[in-house]
């Protein structure tokens, strides 16, 4: 039986469900062994819509009971990954859970970072060590919290051959973009440049029922409307110099209501609002002048986006992060099973390039299982 097994699980801002990947790491490689998406009940899916919207930091009561809730979302997750791969949870060293995001104020008197889905009882369910809460310690050390993905990112995709690139970087594309320059020398920095799908799929949501934008077919049909994209392209985060990070507690619904999305033909607002997403991207991405661009996260798939991007940054090689062994739908997992593993070992994480930390941090707590035999059958 192979030895030095993590499962990496996340769910991110479109709140479908939780993803979770079994993962073993060798040298400078991750090999997903299995992987899977379990979404959440409609019960679930509404409670969390219902908090991100309201745009607040949850109360005390209702965190404790998402908290709960998920963790029990989280543990049969594991189970299925598990039952899929007829895997002992003996057999696996930890997971490295994320949690779901449901506040990121990292800034202001009291910056602070919510994920819930409790890893102490994760732990408890699976018989698992658990490492979760990643963000916290970053943040006590006075950086942002986010983004993680530019460490994992210089682990497995720095560009080291004498023949690769001098400057590589990479974007992810999930509700937020966020990317990571990597350079030969080891030397990584990285940020969020503002949103990827986050307002694509709430506009396509409120507008036509629609959890996302299929193919981007919808914003391929519209036409894209210069003066509301001028509009939203003045927000200051734009311009805001990194270390910097963001989430739909800033981009979302309420912000796009600014720019009175409803005097225009819906279809033409989700051209705009793709068109947001290539454009601040590019930006981002040619200030650091990279050789070549790999992208992983769900907005690989849309295709009018990841045309929109090529048209803005020509000259610039776009691949999937495929074509370096890893799926681009499971990056985030397998993150956090990484990090999970780096916990264990005591390694100190250097995010102040990345996060604006005063310097390198253990991320995550560790969860450790009960003595009794684990939940899971």
């Amino acid at each position: 039986m192979k030895k030095g097994r993590f499962i990496g699980m996340i769910s991110g801002t479109s709140r479908d469900g939780a993803d979770a990947a079994l993962v073993r790491f060798e040298s400078h490689h991750a090999e997903i062994e299995a992987a899977v998406c379990i979404p959440y009940s409609a019960e679930l899916t509404r409670s969390l819509d219902r908090l991100i919207r309201a745009g607040q930091r949850p109360d005390a009561s209702l965190q404790k009971q998402l908290d709960i809730q998920l963790a029990d979302h989280f543990s049969e997750t594991v189970r299925q990954l598990l039952d899929q791969t007829d895997v002992n949870p003996s057999e696996v060293t930890a997971i490295g859970s994320h949690g779901q995001t449901v506040w990121h104020h990292p800034e202001g008197p009291e910056p602070e970072s919510i994920q819930l889905g409790s890893p102490e009882l994760i732990a408890e369910k699976t018989g698992i060590v658990t490492v979760g809460d990643f963000r916290r310690a970053d943040i006590e050390a006075g950086g942002q919290g986010a983004p993680l993905a530019p460490l994992l990112h210089l682990a497995l995709f720095r560009p080291a051959a004498t023949k690769s690139p001098v400057t590589r970087v990479v974007l992810n594309l999930g509700g937020i973009a966020n990317i990571s320059v990597l350079d030969r020398a080891g030397a990584v920095s990285g940020y969020d440049t503002g949103p990827a799908n986050c307002l694509l799929d709430a506009w396509i949501h409120k507008s036509r029922a629609e959890r996302f934008d299929k193919d981007g077919a919808w914003a391929a049909g519209g036409t894209i409307l210069p003066v509301l994209l001028q509009q939203m392209l003045a927000d200051p985060y734009f311009r805001q110099p990194p270390p910097k990070s963001t989430g739909i507690e800033y981009f979302n619904l309420a912000w796009l209501a600014q720019h009175q999305p409803d005097q225009y033909r819906p279809g033409d607002v989700q051209a705009s609002l793709a068109e947001l997403t290539a454009i601040t991207v590019a930006e981002s991405v040619r200030g650091h002048t990279p050789e070549d661009l790999l992208v992983c996260g769900g907005g690989v798939h849309n295709a009018w986006l990841m045309s929109r991007l090529e048209n803005h940054l020509q000259g610039v090689p776009i691949r999937s992060t495929a074509e370096f062994g890893l799926d681009p739908d499971w990056v985030e997992a397998v993150l956090f099973a990484w990090l999970a593993r780096e916990r264990l070992a005591n390694r100190p994480q250097a995010t102040r390039d990345i996060t604006g930390a005063s310097g390198p941090v253990l991320l995550g707590v560790i969860a450790n299982p009960p003595r009794s035999e684990p939940a899971l059958g």
